[in-house]
């Protein structure tokens, strides 16, 4: 509070950090081969060049999806503060295991990210509980949640010894939580960071196309991502009504 006399004030600084950690974009890349006799004769009624395109393009993305969660360097699940790391109380993902999640991520939450087999093994100890968790509607589909917070799906969040971790993120630049790096106004850009470039037809009449895709992720504060670890997905239980 401010004096009620002509004191000096006190003087601060902002204690920059002088050394900075770089983020290098990751490069996913391919070469997609198309013979010219195919695109020829047989791009009705589908566009055989666009159509492999999609698709190669379908599995960079999967690529990208693994390497945002696992990458070594910049992956969600490597750049998780100590302090935001928890483990389960028995094994299962319980309520209670997420209500401690959200108090290490509190400051406006996005969702929760975990494979499909840990959210069915949530959904199990909620109905055990009686708390069957509500759904909210999604990019067409219907998702789980908990406290308002919906449970994403993720195949790329792997199972090991029938364990697996569930994450959940605040996300944007403007609450200072996970953001996407990427490279923008590429040669040949289809969308954020992924371009198709035409290489040239060889000898034996193949087109070649490039596909890169260059991304990566940084963690704005610690408090933007949390995880709960050893979540036990092949727990199952028996109820009895006689």
């Amino acid at each position: 509070c401010s004096a009620r006399d002509e004191r000096v004030l006190p003087q601060t600084f902002v204690d920059y950090d002088e050394n900075p950690r770089e983020y290098m974009l990751s490069a996913v890349n391919t070469v997609v081969d198309i013979h010219t006799r195919v695109s020829d004769l047989y791009s009705t009624p589908h566009n055989q060049i666009a159509e492999q395109l999609r698709l190669s393009i379908e599995a960079i993305k999967e690529r990208q999806e693994s390497e945002l969660i696992n990458n070594r360097e910049y992956g969600l699940l490597n750049n998780v503060a100590p302090a935001q790391r928890i483990t389960t109380r028995n094994g299962p993902p319980t309520p209670d295991d997420l209500d401690e999640l959200i108090s290490r991520v509190w400051k406006q939450p996005a969702f929760f990210l975990a494979h499909p087999l840990a959210i069915a093994a949530f959904g199990r100890e909620c109905t055990r509980r009686g708390v069957p968790p509500p759904t909210v509607s999604m990019f067409g589909s219907q998702f789980l949640t908990w406290r308002g917070l919906p449970l994403v799906p993720s195949d790329k969040l792997r199972i090991e010894n029938g364990k697996t971790n569930i994450l959940l993120l605040r996300t944007g630049q403007a609450r200072q939580g996970v953001v996407g790096l990427y490279q923008p106004n590429l040669p040949g850009e289809q969308s954020l960071g992924l371009s198709v470039r035409f290489m040239g037809i060889n000898p034996k009449a193949i087109a070649s196309y490039l596909v890169s895709l260059y991304c990566s992720l940084a963690v704005l504060t610690d408090d933007a991502v949390g995880v709960l670890e050893g979540v036990e997905v092949d727990k199952f239980h028996v109820y009895n009504y006689g």
